[in-house]
């Protein structure tokens, strides 16, 4: 019982500190986004997903190396990418009309190629005893790399072309906002340095307080391990939320996403076993195509943007993704 109270002490302390340094790291991006004339949800894909997701690349690479588990970094890196779409719904409830009604529709082109890369990693899955390799590593996974590079430069075109019709670019000509400019990164680099440190012992803490309380270890990549490592998006996202960067939370979850399925590439080449795709469970398909369908409702939301909530104070698209999400830790907890 002690050992218990320690996990979960350090669990909390983690957690206060991503809390806290989670809310100036979304200070920071907010302000280089208007400093450099970044658009937010490039900004919310790049710089924000890409230290919030590294807690999943971290355990993933662990988890591989270490343990030789690639049922638990899958479980994680899908189990990651179903919570952030759960935390649209967080996001939506704490607003007076839909959040999809408010943000721009660029984010559709986020939430596309998170389709198409949940969707290689699918075929990878069920082909993987077809699909050749490079020495061990799966020819699935050089896919996933080039469809990763594709969809950030893609992004940053379609936002640029947008903030071009709309505003020319904001040029940094005086020397005070080129030292403010430099100044904020600074700032912007140490609390995101914080955040991945703290973030890093997220998992080791939360192994722990699953196994001292008898939790199945079935599905506790999916839903334990992916709720601890996705903290860093839960805590920024409410933060750029409520100093009013909507859109900087939205492209932070999707740009997560995109970000969780590059990272199985990276797992890939640290399993040395063999391709990974070949010893993940099949049991992980229901958990992208699942993971599928939520990201198509968020899309139908961006395109239809329906301002009107129904019960609950949630748009008709959040309460699919909670109930898609509920239905499958159900059918997950019942595979065990």
């Amino acid at each position: 019982m002690s050992n218990l109270f320690l996990y979960i002490l350090g669990f909390a302390t983690c957690a206060g500190i991503i809390i806290y340094s989670g809310t100036k790291l979304s200070f920071y991006g907010h302000k280089i986004a208007d400093l450099t004339g970044m658009g937010k949800a490039w900004v919310g894909l790049i710089l924000m997903a890409s230290v919030t997701s590294l807690p999943e690349l971290i355990t993933g690479i662990s988890s591989v190396v270490i343990i030789k588990e690639p049922d638990f970094a899958a479980g994680d890196i899908f189990g990651s990418c179903i919570f952030n779409l759960l935390i649209l719904t967080i996001l939506d409830a704490r607003l007076k009309q839909s959040l999809f009604s408010v943000v721009k529709s660029d984010h559709i082109v986020g939430a596309i190629f998170g389709i198409i890369l949940l969707t290689v990693a699918g075929i990878a899955l069920s082909q993987s005893h077809v699909i050749p390799s490079v020495l061990w590593i799966s020819s699935s996974s050089f896919a996933l790399f080039g469809v990763y590079l594709i969809a950030v430069r893609s992004i940053y075109k379609y936002e640029f072309a947008a903030f071009d019709e709309s505003q020319p670019h904001t040029k940094l000509q005086s020397p005070s906002r080129s030292a403010e400019l430099k100044k904020t990164i600074t700032g912007y680099a140490i609390y995101a340095f914080i955040v991945i440190a703290a973030a890093v012992f997220l998992p080791y803490f939360g192994e722990h307080i699953a196994s001292s309380t008898g939790l199945s270890n079935s599905f506790f990549g999916t839903l334990f391990l992916a709720a601890s490592t996705s903290l860093p998006e839960l805590v920024v996202s409410l933060s750029a939320l409520k100093m009013g960067s909507a859109d900087m939370a939205v492209g932070n979850l999707l740009g997560s996403n995109v970000f969780n399925v590059f990272i199985l590439g990276f797992d890939d080449i640290f399993y040395t076993e063999g391709s990974i795709f070949k010893d993940i469970s099949p049991s992980h398909s229901i958990s992208i195509y699942v993971t599928i369908i939520m990201t198509a409702v968020v899309v139908l939301g961006l395109l239809f943007k329906i301002k009107k909530k129904q019960a609950w104070n949630l748009s008709i698209n959040s309460f699919i993704i909670i109930v898609l999400y509920l239905a499958l830790m159900v059918f997950l907890f019942i595979k065990k």
